[in-house]
């Protein structure tokens, strides 16, 4: 592969997997681009992103820009990258940055494309109507971005099959994490090379997913079952599934980390009340009956 420059853009942990990927097999990017710091946790202290931590382990400089705003682009275009790299990095690049480099812009997308287009295509993926318990093919895609949202040529898609569907969000983010970065590894210096030809995607087969929000998590204990068997399954790290109860005259959240199905009902097993820390669903319960 021709000595070129990579500025790889992201921001979230998937992005931090698809970077040990690139490196373990000898692509580390010029530059890496990434979200500025912010509050999080209840200390609502100020964080680096998951990019920006790994960066900096592997000497990697990074700009942190609030705004892709002229200014930034102008900045930008006098680096003289040959291909720039997304993967999950939240923000939508503008088109005039995206034909900066000479080999264009990639994307790492971790579902099968056409399907599942937009911001969250992991758990969307997960709260799909697919048979609980049984294998599912999933994957990811590399595209050639566009101006529209996941919508350019397939580049390079590779395939897998998940058993006992559906997994959890962490461990799909990982599984797809590690192949889409091997996947990209590959593809990066057969693009270079030219010897690949981008194929359009199928648009009249697309879905569609969409942002989630804190409020995205909630469930109703009478619902139905295998729904909210997904939301928990999906939201295990954020925005965690959690049902609404009363105690003492007062609503209190209650996050649910562990549940199961049995004869078509939803089992919960472990939970976390407001305020307080992990326990068993039947412990609560019963602290409940008590209050």
């Amino acid at each position: 592969m021709p000595e070129i420059k990579i500025a790889f853009w992201g921001t979230s942990r998937f992005s931090v997997i698809v970077l040990d990927k690139m490196a373990q097999n000898g692509i580390l990017p010029s530059l890496i681009i990434t979200a500025p710091p912010r509050k999080k946790g209840r200390g609502l202290e100020m964080s680096q992103s998951d990019v920006k931590v790994w960066a900096d382990a592997h000497h990697v400089p990074t700009l942190e820009p609030e705004k892709l705003d002229a200014e930034f682009c102008f900045r930008l275009s006098t680096f003289d990258f040959g291909l720039f790299v997304i993967a999950s990095y939240g923000k939508i690049v503008p088109r005039t940055v995206l034909d900066l480099p000479k080999y264009g812009t990639l994307n790492v997308h971790p579902s099968l494309l056409p399907k599942l287009r937009g911001a969250s295509p992991i758990q969307s993926g997960i709260l799909e109507d697919v048979p609980l318990f049984s294998s599912h093919e999933t994957g990811v895609t590399i595209m050639l971005i566009d101006e529209k949202v996941d919508h350019g040529p397939i580049v390079a898609q590779e395939k897998i099959i998940i058993p006992n569907w559906p997994p959890q969000g962490l461990e799909l983010e990982e599984t797809l994490g590690i192949l889409g970065g091997k996947l990209l590894a590959k593809t990066i210096p057969l693009w270079i090379a030219g010897t690949i030809t981008p194929k359009d995607q199928d648009h009249d087969q697309a879905t569609y997913t969409k942002k989630m929000t804190s409020g995205s998590g909630q469930i109703y204990l009478d619902d139905d079952p295998v729904r909210m068997y997904r939301k928990i399954r999906a939201f295990d790290t954020w925005p965690r599934a959690y049902f609404i109860t009363e105690r003492n005259g007062k609503d209190m959240r209650v996050v649910i980390t562990e549940a199961h199905v049995s004869d078509g009902k939803l089992i919960l097993d472990r939970v976390i009340p407001e305020g307080k820390k992990e326990m068993l669903y039947e412990d609560f319960v019963r602290g409940q009956r008590g209050s």
